[in-house]
């Protein structure tokens, strides 16, 4: 449309420049101005015989350019005009089992956010002391390493700046600031109220679950990882003593900030075992949460079966009713790189 109106305006500037011209010309040599007209009265611009209804002739052809006259409307097109018309150009077609197996890390993580609700939740009500949930962090930090350094390939790791020395080293600070600080965590919230407290526990939670990279996970995704950490923080200054804010923080670690790091590793080079694993995370994030409560574990089945199958089916569904045109309406697009003028 930008178009036809850019060519409309030019042909409409150099019709009134030439009959303002022709005017001129003929009162400066006879004196008197019989037409202005230069399509009809001057040699120079002879009248072109039009077809029925105002169709032009078949000896006339139609020519896309701007620099031409033509005795053609402003707004004309042939029947060449739809020849360029291009329908969902570049659309992906989805699988419905190949959506739900993507769509089961996102359910994983929703998993993961109750599975720590319900250590939470555990250490709260004493049935689970902090050391017990620091050696158990301890060893599936080990192994979940061990794993991760057998999946990753032998060109990436030949070329990762990091050494296991350099990962102890941030592991050890790590864990000394925590402990180290981990008696102010636990009077950081002694001033506000518990409600408020699960309130912002609540929307924090819910900000990882959104801002959280699905496609590609990495600890560097600083909203997400946050807003996990300052939800544990909320929860963990609610328990008994500083070694339960410690215990907690660590877990809060491993399972917002290294699990999604290795459930990547194995999505990229074992997608089978990807699957198994996701599936077991769900199912540990259900019954977990129902031996605390029954109403929870059956509002977070259905979130997993909604997100898990349903939405992927509605996008199936709705990818097939997609219908997206490109053609030579569209505003122009530069193809060439540009980027060497702002240098």
């Amino acid at each position: 449309m930008k178009l036809l109106c850019g060519v409309k305006s030019k042909c409409n500037l150099y019709t009134v420049h030439r009959g303002a011209l022709w005017a001129f010309q003929s009162q400066s040599t006879s004196g008197i101005l019989s037409r202005t007209d230069p399509d009809i009265t001057h040699p120079k611009y002879p009248l072109r015989v039009m077809g029925p209804d105002g169709a032009p002739g078949p000896n006339v052809p139609w020519r896309k350019v701007l620099w031409e006259r033509q005795p053609f409307p402003d707004n004309y097109v042939d029947q060449r005009f739809l020849e360029e018309l291009r329908r969902n150009e570049g659309l992906r077609q989805y699988r419905y089992w190949a959506v739900v197996k993507e769509a089961g890390f996102v359910g994983q993580q929703l998993s993961c956010v109750a599975i720590f609700i319900t250590i939470w939740l555990y250490m709260e009500q004493g049935l689970l002391s902090p050391e017990t949930l620091l050696w158990t962090s301890v060893i599936c930090s080990i192994l979940g390493y061990g794993l991760y350094q057998i999946l990753t390939p032998e060109s990436e790791a030949g070329s990762e700046p990091r050494t296991r020395l350099a990962d102890l080293q941030s592991t050890a600070i790590f864990l000394s600031f925590t402990f180290g600080f981990s008696p102010i965590l636990k009077t950081l919230t002694e001033s506000v109220s518990t409600d408020t407290v699960y309130a912002m526990s609540a929307m924090m939670l819910l900000a990882h679950l959104v801002s959280f990279r699905y496609a590609q996970p990495s600890p560097t995704c600083s909203l997400s990882i946050n807003a996990a950490l300052f939800a544990s923080v909320c929860l963990a200054s609610r328990l008994p003593g500083a070694v339960h804010t410690f215990a907690m923080l660590s877990c809060a670690l491993l399972v917002f900030a290294l699990w999604p790091c290795l459930l990547q590793r194995m999505r990229e080079n074992t997608p089978h075992q990807f699957t198994l694993v996701c599936l077991a995370v769900c199912l540990g994030g259900v019954g977990g949460l129902g031996s605390q409560s029954v109403g929870g574990a059956v509002i977070l089945a259905l979130a997993l079966g909604n997100v898990t199958f349903l939405c992927p089916l509605l996008l199936v569904r709705l990818q097939q009713q997609k219908d997206n045109i490109q053609g030579p309406w569209d505003e122009a697009e530069i193809s060439e790189d540009l980027s060497h003028f702002l240098l």
